[in-house]
């Protein structure tokens, strides 16, 4: 994948937090893509491949910075939870 360099500049209390320029560096393209897709500019496939991972570790990534997967409305899930509901179980022999 083709890349492009430029300077950044970082608030100094940033590093009292633990970051040093390589890892800053280092996380910026994970930034970048999280915020586009938390925006819904891209998808979850997408991401993935923009971090050089498969999607399920892009999944495991979103995890573990505490970032939902999925986002319902509270009348999406409603509409999810009337469709479970309406679910007909059938018994297994």
């Amino acid at each position: 994948m083709a890349e492009t360099a430029f300077k950044v500049r970082v608030p100094e209390p940033l590093l009292r937090f633990g970051y040093n320029p390589d890892e800053i560096q280092r996380r910026i393209p994970e930034w970048i893509v999280l915020s586009l897709f938390m925006e819904e500019r891209i998808s979850s496939g997408k991401a993935a491949r923009l971090l050089n991972m498969n999607r399920v570790d892009f999944l495991t990534l979103l995890k573990s910075r505490g970032i939902a997967y999925l986002n319902y409305t509270p009348e999406e899930l409603e509409e999810e939870f009337r469709a479970v509901e309406e679910i007909e179980v059938i018994p297994t022999k």
